[in-house]
């Protein structure tokens, strides 16, 4: 039985069952004030923990997999197999004082006191910027402490910055870089196989995502030109339309980024009835 540990709440909640749901793997009976749930593999099954212990738990071997912060893993050290940036969740681990201070670099902070629900992140970057300081471990409501007089300068996550300012902090450094990671235990990753069949299917609707299907009409005499401006993986699949017409279909997967230059070039080039379609998975 294959376990995977995955955040009971907050903002990765919801996106990490989407997730799933979208590689196949949904949540069986839902997933509100549950510890455990089923999956449609009856050989894998999900554990709802707090995202700052998942960590801890996939290194312990209590889930043999989990879904969390790449912050939390650098915070708690915790030795896991780090196997996928699920490429959401992203935020910044970031040093910020009031915004009336002076205090302009982490050097400006030579002595001083730091906050943060980050104790291990913050004290290695001080070290390794060549500060002494005193950190002061909170575990929430970091933005308030240096109002209070608590300390002279916060580490917080911080996504868009609102709520830095809603606070009236200023960002001065950025300290940590995070989104979130699959990961899995050590020992249990020689032995599965399957962990990797996981890996695959999340990493098949993440590729995806990047991904269009095009599917277009295209007048014989016209084909070349419209082949020109496909950039497709490993070009154009083209079939002959059964019409009165000298008609071609051509279809093709394009990155979903530059859909709109492409469509123009296409239609510049004689294509028609062009259609988009979204890629729910792509495996390679």
């Amino acid at each position: 039985m294959i376990r995977i540990a995955i955040p009971n709440k907050g903002r990765l909640h919801d996106p990490t069952v989407e997730l799933f749901k979208e590689a196949g793997l949904p949540v069986l009976g839902g997933s509100n004030r549950k510890l455990f749930a089923k999956t449609t593999d009856p050989e894998i099954t999900f554990l709802f923990a707090r995202a700052a212990d998942i960590p801890e738990y996939v290194q312990d071997g209590a889930a043999d997999v989990g879904i969390t912060g790449l912050d939390l893993i650098s915070e708690t050290e915790s030795d896991v197999e780090i196997l996928l940036d699920l490429k959401y969740g992203g935020a910044d681990l970031v040093l910020a004082v009031p915004e009336d201070s002076e205090i302009s670099s982490s050097k400006d902070l030579e002595g001083m006191r730091v906050a943060t629900e980050f104790p291990g992140i913050t004290a290695r970057y001080f070290e390794n910027m060549g500060v002494d300081i005193d950190v002061v471990k909170v575990s929430g409501a970091c933005e308030m402490t240096p109002h209070v007089g608590i300390a002279d300068a916060i580490v917080d996550i911080s996504s868009s910055g609102t709520t830095l300012t809603m606070n009236h902090l200023k960002m001065i450094e950025k300290v940590f870089t995070s989104s979130i990671y699959l990961i899995a235990n050590h020992k249990t990753l020689e032995t599965e196989e399957k962990i990797q069949h996981i890996k695959t299917a999340l990493e098949s609707v993440l590729h995806a995502k990047q991904k269009r299907y095009l599917m277009m009409n295209v007048p014989s005499d016209k084909l070349e030109k419209v082949k020109e401006e496909l950039p497709g993986l490993a070009g154009p699949t083209i079939m002959k339309v059964e019409s009165k017409k000298d008609i071609m279909a051509v279809h093709a997967v394009v990155d979903a980024d530059i859909i709109f230059a492409t469509i123009n070039k296409l239609k510049a080039a004689g294509a028609f009835d062009i259609l988009v379609v979204p890629i729910e998975r792509m495996i390679p």
